[in-house]
């Protein structure tokens, strides 16, 4: 008899639905950091105080912002849900916050851009996600020097000075109250992120979550109030605390063999990923990934029950950056293409095939094609279990065969192309309804 999920991961399971079967999301990065546009942990890396720092939040005034023209980038790029980063490390408000000046409304923005934000991507049918960072360093009473990450961390005129991290602690779960309360239905809150001693009820996690709760009892939270990017495993336990969040987060990496519990079942994670390699905009950042490495990447999530979260980073005028668009553009006419592929879908009991990867919804079986190589394509394991075979680009027949030099190879199904090359460079998907 199979054992009987918690009321914790029974709850998780059920707010998760929509979310395992969307698969793609977009992250947006934006904040003052996009006018030094050298990405956005600048003030840590260049070791730059508040009162140096003071500059960008004076000149703070994206002109051309308009959260309708994102949300419809999204849209058209298939995605189905969105997080924007609402407060990032470097302290600085994207929201009419009371309890702080340090915010967007106070700048010569003169706007709570989090409202806009929420607003147009909600009018456009997709999911709002808000990014808190539980890091700050401009707030007075978070750990400055000996940090790991301050940008004062040793500068030793910082060195004794007064700090009461409770303080900090009221005013994180005061913003993050703002949050859930002032913009409607929020369906994501990502926090971001766990390291050293600060990590769990350091941030009195268990507190913080079941507030967010009773405000919000659909909301999906993320796994990072226990750890960061690279520490998921910990989610996946039979039993994990309050504050383990909805789904897992690895950054930068999809896992080999996606995430599984103790049990061996499939837990909700999601990879989330650069466009190029900044979160924030860098300006001299032009290595951006082709829609083939996307879509790829994509498919692979879902190959193994995940999801992806792509990013990008607007720029100190409050665009996202042209590159980026026409990358998303040719990601979204696949997807137009190939949704049946993708969304509602997880991955097959089946091995990954030498030329690609499944995906399966039902009895719908996706071959996601990427190498055509020479002679007929092998379907391992497939014969008489293929019902029809169809290109799901255009729903044009696609021929099963068995060639005579595929003789001795009796337990697998083949299909042959009639050109040598692939009808999509990006990825061939050929749907199997399978008897």
């Amino acid at each position: 008899m199979t054992a009987q999920p918690s009321p914790l991961i029974a709850a998780r399971t059920e707010r998760t639905q929509w979310f395992l079967s969307g698969r793609f999301g977009m992250f947006i990065h934006w904040g003052l950091y996009a006018i030094p546009a050298r990405g956005e942990w600048v003030r840590s890396e260049e070791r730059i105080s508040n009162e140096e720092y003071q500059k960008y939040f004076d000149e703070f005034n994206p002109t051309n912002y308009d959260a309708k023209i994102w949300a419809r980038i999204a849209k058209n790029a298939g995605m189905k849900y969105t997080v924007l980063t609402a407060k990032h490390h470097d302290g600085f408000c994207l929201f009419d916050s009371q309890r702080t000046d340090y915010k967007a409304t106070n700048t010569k923005a003169g706007r709570d851009l989090v409202r806009e934000y929420v607003e147009a991507f909600r009018a456009e049918g997709l999911k709002v996600g808000l990014y808190y960072s539980l890091l700050d360093w401009h707030h007075p009473h978070y750990p400055a020097y000996g940090d790991r990450d301050h940008p004062m961390r040793d500068n030793e005129a910082y060195k004794g000075q007064p700090r009461d991290f409770s303080k900090y602690l009221d005013y994180l779960h005061g913003q993050v109250r703002e949050l859930l309360t002032n913009y409607g239905k929020i369906d994501i809150m990502w926090f971001d992120f766990s390291y050293g001693e600060l990590k769990g009820e350091a941030w009195r996690a268990t507190e913080l979550v079941q507030m967010a709760r009773a405000l919000q009892p659909h909301l999906l939270i993320d796994n990072r109030l226990g750890g960061s990017g690279e520490s998921n495993r910990s989610f996946a336990t039979k039993d994990p605390p309050v504050y383990s969040g909805d789904f897992a987060c690895p950054e930068q990496i999809i896992p080999p063999t996606g995430f599984v519990d103790e049990d061996g079942q499939p837990v909700p994670w999601e990879a989330n990923m650069t466009l190029n390699n900044h979160w924030g905009y860098c300006s001299s950042d032009r290595d951006y990934k082709s829609a083939k490495q996307v879509v790829r990447a994509l498919v692979e999530c879902v190959s193994k029950n995940g999801n992806m979260l792509l990013n990008v980073g607007p720029n100190a005028r409050g665009e996202i950056p042209a590159a980026c668009e026409q990358i998303l553009a040719q990601v979204g006419h696949w997807l137009h293409q190939n949704s049946a592929s993708v969304y509602g879908c997880g991955g097959s009991e089946l091995p990954k095939p030498e030329w690609g990867r499944y995906t399966q919804r039902g009895q719908r079986l996706y071959a996601h094609i990427y190498d055509r190589g020479i002679g007929p394509i092998n379907l391992r394991g497939l014969n008489g279990k293929i019902k029809q075979a169809r290109l799901l680009a255009d729903g044009s027949e696609i021929t099963l065969s068995r060639p005579w030099m595929t003789a001795e190879y009796k337990q697998d199904a083949f299909i042959k192309f009639p050109s040598a090359e692939l009808p999509d460079d990006l990825d061939t998907v050929v749907e199997l309804e399978l008897i």
